[in-house]
């Protein structure tokens, strides 16, 4: 993945401010909406596969922030405006891992290192190239493995499915490790109150998990403006 614009060149009047990453609302999410579609977001069942897209809206609803930043960012104004990251498995995984700006951040660790909250990547169809997305909603056992991680997931819409249920290639598990905001950040993109479109979702007023370490409790989180439409690159396949 090329390298990603530097964020303070970006934002350069926002101060990044770490915020922990509200795992009990992903899964609340995930498991309100695994076999329904939310109407403010479009399906990708027909385009490729809503597995992506599904993730990321769970991820948002906990994470209250996207990253605006063209082309490696990652959010979802609408069909036609939305970054690769969104709906694209391969991207989805290059932004959490290398993500230093606004947003969701993580880093790849062992099934055995799983929590409720973070995200799966499976090569199903092609031996060489990770296809499908799916979020962890629940771990059976104190040494999590295939048996004991259940999972949430669109394409073959999923509830508390285990993951060796699946056949796989490859398998590779994300930790998501908290949020980044912009602490003078506000959402202009509309005049209304800002509105998470992650809901109608069910009600979610679960404590957050754990800050990692350093981290500074965020009161709040806010968006930043989103892009010039015109720096804007249509997504590649998504999953």
């Amino acid at each position: 993945m090329p390298n990603q614009p530097d964020p303070t060149n970006l934002y350069p009047l926002h101060e990044l401010i770490r915020a922990p990453f509200y795992r009990e609302q992903a899964v609340q999410y995930a498991n309100y909406w695994a076999y329904r579609r939310n109407p403010n977001y479009y399906s990708f069942d027909q385009l490729g596969g809503d597995c992506t897209n599904f993730v990321s809206q769970a991820i948002y609803y906990a994470a209250g922030v996207m990253n605006y930043t063209p082309t490696y960012g990652w959010y979802y104004i609408s069909l036609n405006n939305r970054a690769p990251a969104w709906t694209g498995v391969p991207y989805f995984w290059d932004f959490f891992t290398t993500n230093k700006g606004p947003g969701p951040y993580g880093h790849e660790v062992s099934l055995s290192q799983v929590r409720p909250g973070d995200v799966i990547q499976m090569a199903i169809k092609d031996p060489n190239t990770f296809g499908h997305t799916v979020i962890v909603t629940d771990i059976l056992s104190e040494n999590p493995d295939a048996d004991s991680i259940m999972i949430a997931a669109h394409d073959r819409d999923s509830a508390f499915r285990p993951i060796s249920s699946y056949s796989y290639y490859m398998i590779r598990a994300l930790h998501i490790d908290g949020v980044r905001y912009l602490s003078a950040g506000t959402d202009l993109r509309s005049g209304e109150n800002n509105q998470n479109p992650s809901s109608p979702a069910p009600d979610a007023s679960s404590e957050p998990s754990a800050p990692v370490s350093g981290e500074t409790t965020a009161p709040s989180q806010q968006q930043p403006s989103e892009p010039d439409s015109e720096a804007y690159q249509e997504p590649p396949a998504v999953g």
